[in-house]
């Protein structure tokens, strides 16, 4: 195998850097979390991280069809080894190629995006499944191949971790989504509480009735959480603790929710930096002590194309494997996690900001 020249080195290091700061500008729960993920995995991640921003960006931002078109493009360059000149891309291109990730995923990423763009609402519970399926689940099951992980239970159990998520980011941005024209609520669920999905856009205003709707769907996620704790246990000793502290810092929001009367349009629930970082400590130190729950259970129907895609590939390749290193000593754990609270500190900061 040829060594890199210092050009390809330094340009690989400069792309990471790009994607690095992209997820710092993104998810501060996934971000927080994917920093105490061994370096073999968090590297991959970003990457993973980085693609998936760009193309939110790309549809989000009104781009349309042409958007899409163009997205769709570039996957196809990255699966043939020919990235387009995009730091997200090519370091993108390097992932899909080691761990052998099915075109699949995030195929089905991208189409998620694109019923964003189009305002597209969801009308049954199995309709939003699909929707947080592609959105979510899709990474859910990416990051469990980064891990070096393919068993189709893994797998399951990684699409019902990514669903739970997105369902508790939509119990939270009620009001916001509303106020942008969006309703990710299943119409139906609106309907038998006697709201009229297009009357209440016109004028978002929280109720009991709305509160029951918004609880529903964190009951939901609540049963998802409690599925996907079955697949920690098949992942490698050193990543268990990380995905314990997302699975607890989303399930967190969901709880604000709920303290607050399930109301998410008058205003958004927020984590306290001190209880995330109680969060963090507590779910990566004692990660080995959590109870696996030992549920045997189907995919969520909507995301078995995504079990059947990864279970289809060959086998991983032997030089790809063995690349998990050992957990995070403590003391190495505590600094880390000491400089995670003062990245939250700064991204809420800049949040705030933002929101103003």
């Amino acid at each position: 195998m040829p060594t890199p020249s210092s050009n390809q080195t330094a340009s690989s290091a400069a792309d990471f850097a790009e994607c690095r700061a992209l997820m710092k500008g993104g998810s501060k729960s996934f971000f927080a979390a994917s920093l105490l993920l061994p370096n073999s995995v968090c590297k991959p991640a970003t990457a993973l991280y980085a693609f998936c921003r760009l193309a939110d960006d790309a549809i989000d931002e009104g781009g349309g069809i042409d958007a899409l078109e163009g997205l769709l493009d570039r996957l196809d360059r990255i699966y043939a080894g020919n990235p387009a000149p995009i730091a997200a891309d090519r370091e993108f291109a390097q992932v899909v190629a080691f761990y052998g990730i099915p075109k699949t995923l995030p195929a089905a990423l991208i189409e998620g995006f694109e019923w964003d763009g189009l305002g597209r609402r969801y009308e049954t519970l199995s309709e939003l499944n699909a929707y947080a399926t592609r959105v979510a689940g899709t990474v859910g099951a990416m990051m469990t191949m980064l891990m070096g992980v393919r068993a189709p239970e893994a797998v399951a159990r990684a699409c019902d971790l990514g669903i739970a998520m997105q369902f508790t980011n939509i119990a939270r941005d009620v009001g916001e989504d509303a106020r942008k024209g969006r309703i990710y609520l299943p119409l139906s669920w609106m309907r038998e509480e006697g709201i009229d999905p297009d009357e209440w856009l016109k004028n978002p205003k929280f109720d009991k009735a709305l509160g029951r709707v918004v609880k529903r769907l964190l009951k939901a996620a609540d049963e998802l959480y409690d599925r996907s704790e079955a697949g920690v246990d098949a992942l490698p000793a050193a990543c268990r603790g990380a995905i314990h502290a997302a699975r607890y810092l989303y399930a967190e929001i969901g709880h604000k929710v709920r303290r607050r009367g399930y109301d998410s349009v008058s205003g958004r629930a927020v984590v306290p930096l001190y209880h995330k970082l109680w969060l963090l400590v507590t779910k990566i130190v004692l990660s080995d002590f959590i109870p696996t729950r030992k549920m045997v259970a189907p995919p969520v129907e909507e995301a078995r194309f995504l079990v059947d895609a990864v279970a289809a590939i060959p086998d991983w390749p032997e030089a790809s494997r063995g690349k998990i290193r050992p957990p995070i000593r403590w003391w190495s754990f505590t600094d880390r996690a000491i400089w995670v609270l003062d990245l939250f500190e700064q991204l809420e900061r800049r949040d705030q900001l933002q929101r103003r």
